[in-house]
């Protein structure tokens, strides 16, 4: 059977005659996932477009499932990525708590009146008594063609509920689902969807073990209370909009129920299925915003942001999957974006991970950046590989970054391109003397010394004219020169233009890589 129906009608939703309110509510129960680093950014967007409120809420009703450190992670990742909380278990608010586990009380009211209202009951089924029932019916499900023949307060006497009750046996209660209705969901993005109540089941919204409510009811709850105006959350929620909506009508709350909003999945860079960690491993890519160690395993997950990452460039990257601008733009600031976000281009289909894109945008943004910020993210990277990092000004890291930026795609690759502007370069490229260094060599370098010696002043066009019109009067080779005295000086053949090196480096330490290069390097046999 079909659990969604999509009908073509468009939905007429007022959306905007109140003020917006969303909040991102995810689960401490490990590392915050991309897709729902994607979910908080889109809700975000959509707030600060319309002046609107954002919060935080953390969804810690599932007490088993609970990992230490995963809330402290949720705020500092959101904080990394620029996405602004006004309201939230960091900043408080006038809705709070905003930790569900410290609003128990608030849901067992709920429950209560769901109860005296006969739109729920309570319910003793045993897992044991559970498994057997499912053993028995095929595709078992606790609805109402199942409900009376299971232990509950629908089939046992008020007297033995009671009792029961009294004696301290645990109990869930279960929302109770009339069947053959259909059941109207409207969304911004995949518009009036209708699902038939025969097809739900008696969901648990509370249970007496821990005295919390389970995810449903919690959320109705909460949103109702906090005034939210739009539930925007992933596609994989979409089955659980029904049985919501018919909480709101049950509470009677129909006119405060939200908007809905289900985003597109995100999903594998190659073949079917929603993206994961075990496709991040397999490909080597990220799948969580920072770096995440497991408390119990002390198993180590990369995160964007060690990978060398900038925040700027991971959102642009998640805001155009599965939304687009309805233009060719790709590059767009945190401003820009709140600018021209809307659900009217958002998706229906899932978007697929392009980890390559990612690299691009990052090598965007990174080649975009000020040399100061740069500057300010490498002293660290420096401090890792060299003895004397504070012997380097600012003024001199921001030159050499400004001569290798455009030539990575992660802010740790920078190491890789400006190593030799920070120490001599030790050994020689093999490949690069095989090809580049010849016999005459040493004698060349030995005069190619001799005129630097002499260039006044020793800037990057001043050093360059002279030498290229020496290598010109002598009839020289043009690469076997260049190369030869790039190789002494860099280590390999590769890297920024030759002579905006040596004026960077100076002339006393040009000079000395050279004459060391030329007593050093042998030629290949």
């Amino acid at each position: 059977m079909t659990l969604l129906t999509l009908n073509n009608q468009q939905p007429n939703i007022p959306h905007m005659e109140r003020k917006v309110r969303v909040r991102f509510a995810p689960s401490p129960t490990g590392p915050l996932h991309i897709g729902g680093v994607r979910t908080a950014l889109y809700n975000y967007l959509f707030a600060r477009q319309h002046g609107g409120t954002m919060i935080l809420r953390i969804e810690d009703t599932d007490s088993t499932r609970f990992v230490e450190g995963a809330e402290q992670y949720i705020n500092e990742s959101l904080q990394w990525l620029g996405i602004e909380i006004d309201e939230g278990v960091r900043q408080g608010g006038a809705y709070g708590p905003y930790r569900q586990s410290q609003r128990s009380e608030l849901y067992g009211q709920y429950a209560r009146q769901l109860l005296d209202a006969g739109r729920a009951y309570i319910a003793f089924d045993t897992p044991e008594q559970l498994e057997a029932k499912r053993a028995e019916v095929a595709n078992f499900q606790y609805d109402a063609s199942t409900r009376m023949q299971m232990c509950n307060s629908l089939t046992l006497a008020p007297e033995e509920v009671t009792r029961r009750i009294e004696a301290g046996d645990q109990y869930v209660v279960r929302f109770k689902i009339e069947p053959g209705r259909d059941v109207v969901v409207d969304d911004l993005i995949r518009g009036r969807v209708v699902i038939n109540s025969s097809v739900l089941d008696d969901k648990v919204i509370y249970k007496s073990a821990d005295r919390l409510a389970t995810y449903h009811l919690a959320n109705i709850v909460d949103d109702h209370l906090m005034e939210v105006s739009h539930v925007i959350r992933g596609e994989e929620w979409l089955p659980s909009a029904p049985l919501h909506v018919l909480l709101y009508e049950a509470l009677g709350w129909t006119e405060t129920m939200p908007v809905f909003v289900h985003l597109p999945l995100l999903l594998k860079p190659d073949g079917k299925g929603k993206l994961s960690k075990r496709d991040g491993d397999r490909l080597g890519f990220p799948v969580f915003p920072l770096e995440w160690r497991d408390p119990k395993t002390g198993d180590v997950s990369t995160g964007y942001r060690e990978r060398g990452y900038l925040p700027e460039a991971v959102v642009n990257f998640l805001a155009l999957l599965g939304w687009n601008p309805g233009d060719e733009r790709e590059i767009f600031s945190m401003k820009e974006l709140i600018e021209a976000f809307s659900f009217d281009h958002c998706s229906k289909k899932g978007a697929k991970f392009d980890f390559e894109k990612a690299k691009w945008f990052n090598h965007e943004y990174i080649s975009a950046t000020g040399d100061a910020e740069l500057t300010r993210l490498f002293r660290p990277i420096l401090a890792q590989h060299v003895d004397n990092p504070e012997h380097f000004s600012d003024e001199y890291i921001s030159r050499v970054i400004s001569l290798v930026k455009s030539r990575v795609n992660f802010t740790g690759e920078l190491w890789e391109q400006a190593d030799f502007f920070f120490q001599a370069p030790q050994t020689y490229a093999e490949k690069d003397i095989k090809k580049r260094w010849k016999a005459d060599t040493p004698q060349t370098l030995t005069t190619l010394c001799d005129i630097l010696q002499n260039v006044e002043p020793f800037t990057s066009e001043h050093a360059e004219e002279v030498v290229i019109q020496w290598i010109k009067d002598n009839n020289l080779h043009m690469g076997n020169v260049m190369n030869a005295f790039r190789l002494t000086v860099v280590g390999q053949c590769t890297g920024p233009h030759m002579f905006d090196i040596t004026s960077l480096l100076g002339k006393d330490e040009t000079l000395a890589r050279l004459r060391r290069g030329i007593e050093s390097i042998q030629p290949a046999e």
